[in-house]
């Protein structure tokens, strides 16, 4: 296939000694990646020069593999796409996607936290990424077929990372000195099952709000609909803007001092648990006004304790109460979102649904593609006769979607063979996702140093971010680089610390108050506490355990 150059590009780049053959202009190397191409591998290639992106000249390699037709009469294909920089470092990372509704993100490098200059690829990094075998179509997941769900579960890494590594090393004509794996929610938990079952590919794993339960965390959509459902039928009016404003304002009361400091923001979230009583806000009488409905109260806390059973055993995780509970991005993705494509109604009921019955239930049940008929399917949902079937098989699927998308060891985490290898992994989350329990994180980072006798810090840390929802925003201070102290642990053995990190002011949930605040991102079980000082800097903190 004839690439196309986006800017000319010298071929007499090089030495002009006639006695020595002359080295191949980056027009040459990238036109020759072409020469890989075989029945079962179709490559694209493109040179362009650096943009407000991208800071430097690159190679494009757009590559598919596996064109297929799907067992339920889909066409499948996995596709790839790969960044080739001219300033290589020798390092290598894999974006894993973020979604899992087929499409694929520019081969970048970027994650929640980095400004546009710390992307990967401006830090040296040959970076790939894929639409893990997934079809993109519209707003809503596709139906998968099990291979598809295989694919989308780890198998297109597993058959990508191969080509792409064989791409950067034919194009620099040296070997990769370092590989990472970078991915935020679904790419979170690609990078979590990539520990498990592929120990040695990365060095590095750089792992944001991760999915790593996914089919157990999607429970959560019909146990939040059939919550707020008990408030009013219209789930969209089920509690106001005004009621959440309060239930935060009164959480804050609580707990936002019990960092040393009243700043917007609950750093220590573990004591806050034990301090906020949400019953204490339910109104005595219908005169009472400084005070919430009891069923406002009890579907938050119902919510908050997470899907359970007639045997009141949990199916997946409690949740954390934090300030940004009463942001707009929880609020979409739990109550009412801006979609007008789906009558406002939240992610939790469209993707969340969706996710749900196509990709975790076995066999798959019959839900038409409408908001509405995915909503009846949450309210319908049985937590005794339909939960235990994200566990199921069938003729068609011969292993589950627990199998296929979590880690093999997410119950008892070791990951012997990722220390033994000298992976070193970073984990952030958000205490206020909507989406993901940061307490499932945390319970998986505690298991795993419990697995390890209290070691596991020597190749792993979790940072949780106050106030920060499913991706940036929230009142957090959501502007952060773990890119960089990773690629430290992994190259110079420098372990990291604190990591310090400042609120955005793009993010409308920021008060003026809270502008040009930095803040130290502490190691769990660690938090920041206001010891003395200028009240915005981050320096006026230091790292404390936790009780």
């Amino acid at each position: 296939m004839l690439s196309i150059l986006s800017a000319p590009v010298s071929a007499n780049e090089g030495s002009d000694k006639l006695d020595e053959p002359k080295p191949l202009s980056r027009a040459q190397r990238c036109n020759g990646l072409l020469s890989l191409e075989t029945n079962q591998l179709e490559l694209k290639t493109a040179l362009f020069a650096g943009n407000r992106q991208i800071k430097t000249a690159y190679c494009l390699v757009a590559g598919t593999l596996e064109r297929r037709m799907g067992a339920d009469g889909e066409l499948y294909a996995i596709h790839f796409e790969l960044r080739l920089p001219t300033r290589w470092q020798g390092r290598f990372a894999y974006q894993f996607t973020t979604d899992n509704n087929g499409d694929i993100p520019p081969a970048v490098g970027a994650i929640t936290g980095l400004k546009t200059s710390q992307y990967a690829i401006n830090q040296g990094f040959a970076v790939v990424t894929s639409n893990s075998g997934v079809s993109a179509h519209g707003q809503t997941p596709q139906r998968l077929d099990p291979q598809a769900r295989r694919n989308l579960g780890y198998e297109a890494v597993q058959k990508v990372n191969p080509i792409a590594r064989d791409l950067v090393e034919r194009y620099y004509q040296a070997p990769i000195q370092f590989s990472y794996g970078l991915g935020q929610a679904d790419g979170g938990r690609m990078a979590m099952v990539a520990a498990s079952r592929f120990p040695t590919m990365f060095d590095g794993l750089l792992v944001g709000y991760p999915g790593f339960n996914a089919p157990k965390a999607a429970l959560q959509h019909p146990w939040n609909l059939q919550a707020l459902h008990r408030v009013h039928e219209d789930i969209r009016q089920s509690i106001p803007s005004r009621q959440m404003d309060f239930f935060a304002a009164k959480m804050l009361e609580q707990c936002d001092g019990l960092d040393g400091l009243n700043d917007g923001m609950i750093f220590a979230s573990d004591a806050c648990q034990r301090a906020f009583n949400p019953k204490a806000l339910v109104c005595k009488s219908d005169f009472d006004r400084d005070c919430l409905p009891l069923s406002t109260v009890g579907a938050l806390m119902r919510m908050h304790m997470g899907p359970h059973n007639d045997q009141n055993r949990a199916l997946y995780s409690d949740w954390v109460y934090d300030a940004g509970m009463a942001s707009d991005h929880w609020r979409q993705w739990r109550i009412e979102s801006t979609v007008s494509e789906w009558d406002r109604l939240p992610m939790s009921v469209t993707l969340g649904a969706a996710d749900l019955a196509w990709r975790y239930i076995t066999p798959e049940p019959s839900v038409a593609n409408d908001p509405y008929a995915l909503e009846g399917y949450l309210q319908a949902f049985d937590f005794d006769q339909d939960a235990p079937k994200i566990t199921a098989v069938n003729e068609r699927f011969k292993t589950s979607a627990m199998t296929d998308m979590t880690p093999p060891d997410a119950l008892k985490p070791e990951l012997a063979a990722f220390k033994q290898a000298g992976g070193k992994m970073l984990t952030f989350h958000g205490n206020s996702d909507p989406v993901f329990s940061v307490k499932d994180t945390v319970r998986w980072v505690d298991f795993l140093d419990f697995a390890l006798a209290g070691r596991a810090h020597e190749f792993t840390r979790l940072y949780r971010i106050p106030g920060m929802t499913h991706g940036q925003g929230g009142p957090s201070t959501d502007q952060f680089d773990l890119l960089s102290p990773l690629v430290s642990w992994v190259e110079k053995r420098q372990a990291p610390q604190s990591v310090v990190a400042a609120t955005r002011s793009a993010n409308p949930d920021v008060t003026l108050r809270m502008e040009g605040m930095t803040r130290p991102l502490c190691p769990h079980p660690s938090y920041a506490q206001y010891t003395k000082g200028n009240m915005l800097r981050a320096s006026s903190f230091a790292c404390v355990q936790a009780k």
